[in-house]
């Protein structure tokens, strides 16, 4: 199995609960196992700032599966929280990124790895550096990038341990 590292987010509806049901759904899938999830964060919105904020939170998983078949299953999960597409940047229910897979770096039509815009996005690498503080991206550190953003408006949410697991 291989490490990798997925962010999650939404801003309509019941943000929370789509977020369990998100990591449940890969948790209980037989080519993946939850291993770390970040606290949950509320976040101003992010290009597209005309909008409500933000749920956002990290998620390092192990899998069998090789990244365009976790991409796959990451965007099946998205369809059943009744993802639309409709406007870049904009409103979601759910929202679930490859960050970064393990021993691999593509650049292609369906997948790019590590993310390319994450390493500028607070509202990504503050939950991911709850989780993985010391995960190299392109030569530096999470925290070593984290240290360089704006976290203003960022506040934790949920942050007792398995805040995602039902009760």
């Amino acid at each position: 199995m291989r490490r990798a590292w997925l962010g999650f987010g939404g801003n309509i509806g019941d943000v929370e609960a789509a977020l369990r049901v998100s990591l449940t759904a890969l948790d209980d899938h037989r080519d993946c196992a939850v291993d770390a999830v970040s606290p949950l964060y509320k976040t101003p919105p992010w290009g597209l700032l005309n909008q409500p904020p933000f749920l956002n939170c990290c998620a390092q998983i192990r899998t069998t599966l090789e990244p365009e078949a976790l991409l796959d299953l990451c965007q099946n999960i998205e369809l059943t929280g009744k993802r639309e597409r409709l406007e870049r940047w904009g409103p979601r229910t759910i929202d679930i990124d490859m960050l970064v897979f393990e021993g691999v770096e593509q650049d292609s039509d369906k997948l790019t790895l590590p993310h390319p815009r994450m390493q500028d996005r607070a509202f990504v690498m503050l939950p991911l550096s709850d989780i993985s503080p010391d995960l190299q991206i392109a030569g530096r550190s999470v925290a070593e990038i984290l240290a360089d953003l704006d976290t203003n408006g960022i506040e934790p949410v949920l942050s007792v341990p398995d805040w995602w697991r039902a009760s």
